[in-house]
């Protein structure tokens, strides 16, 4: 490690991963600091749970993957899927028992007490579901179930795949306020498809694409950096004028789309990075006596980053 770098908990430096000579990952490098939450963004294919893998070695790679613990070392880790057929037999407390089991042995696990059990679902909000089955579970218990047999034991670095494909939207919610609690206690890295998953608390939202990381940053400094700022959206009677051709004209104003099927209008207009254009649309409107029900600026997202850096034939 060089000077400066104790509070760094993962560094990758330029990892490649190839199958049948593709590119699965390509030149990825990045570092990730204790305490952090990461959230890799991606579609699906992109290299996500490739990268992940590498880092929990069950692939081999080229170039470094460094991981500077302080203490045990453990990664816990959640699976997209879960890694046994939920209908059998089986109670919660049967699963994270047989899990540890397994768990390797370098790491001296001793046997699963009834002590450590509560403790562990208590803290993903399970408390008394001990005997269980998970059969009966619905898909976001499974989730939490999971979660719980990742914190055993204590570890240093979450990596979480994909941690709510496949739940509803009250899952969803439920499960993200999980994971930002557990953020407090541990460093986590997580992926997904699903932009609105780093509506999240995050720190650093890692753009991956046809196996590159295209940015790294945190989410603010990534819609400042883009050329488009979100859109603004005006809703008017223009009569006889065209009025996206109007609209058009005003500087900082990148492209306009119109909607509507009667008198009143609907003109999106997507706008520069840092450029505020509703005191001219305003003037416009006056000036060509256009009545306005409507003038509202849209913030850029996590969307607009992503395909700005991803297909920027789209932008």
């Amino acid at each position: 490690m060089t000077e400066g770098t104790a509070d760094w908990l993962l560094e990758i430096q330029r990892l490649a991963i190839h199958r049948n000579r593709e590119a699965l990952v390509d030149d990825a490098s990045l570092s990730i600091r204790r305490g952090s939450l990461h959230v890799i963004v991606g579609p699906n294919g992109a290299g996500k749970s490739t990268l992940l893998a590498a880092v929990l070695g069950l692939i081999p790679f080229d170039g470094h993957i460094v991981l500077n613990w302080r203490h045990s070392g453990a990664i816990g880790y959640v699976p997209q899927t879960f890694p046994v057929d939920p209908t059998l037999p089986v109670t919660v407390e049967d699963f994270l028992a047989l899990s540890r089991q397994r768990r390797p042995v370098c790491l001296g696990l001793s046997a699963l007490s009834q002590r450590t059990v509560a403790r562990l679902l208590a803290r993903v909000g399970l408390s008394g579901l001990e005997r269980r089955p998970l059969a009966v579970l619905s898909g976001g218990e499974l989730r939490r179930v999971l979660l719980a047999h990742a914190l055993d034991p204590e570890p240093e670095l979450l990596i979480l795949d994909e941690p709510t494909i496949g739940l509803d939207p009250n899952q969803i919610r439920q499960v993200r306020e999980l994971i930002k609690n557990l953020g407090r206690q541990h460093t986590i890295l997580l992926s997904t498809h699903i932009l609105p998953e780093v509506e999240m608390t995050c720190s650093r939202v890692i753009i991956i694409h046809k196996g590159r990381i295209e940015a790294c940053d945190t989410p603010d400094n990534l819609l400042g950096k883009i050329r488009q700022a979100g859109s603004v959206e005006l809703e008017a009677k223009v009569g006889n004028d065209n009025g996206e051709e109007e609209l058009k004209k005003i500087p900082g104003v990148r492209d306009v789309v119109t909607d509507g099927v009667d008198d009143w209008k609907r003109f999106s207009l997507r706008v520069e990075s840092g450029a505020d254009v509703r005191e001219e649309v305003f003037r416009l409107a006056v000036e060509r006596r256009w009545a306005v029900r409507e003038l509202t600026q849209c913030r850029g997202t996590l969307e607009d980053v992503f395909v700005e850096l991803t297909h920027p034939d789209l932008v």
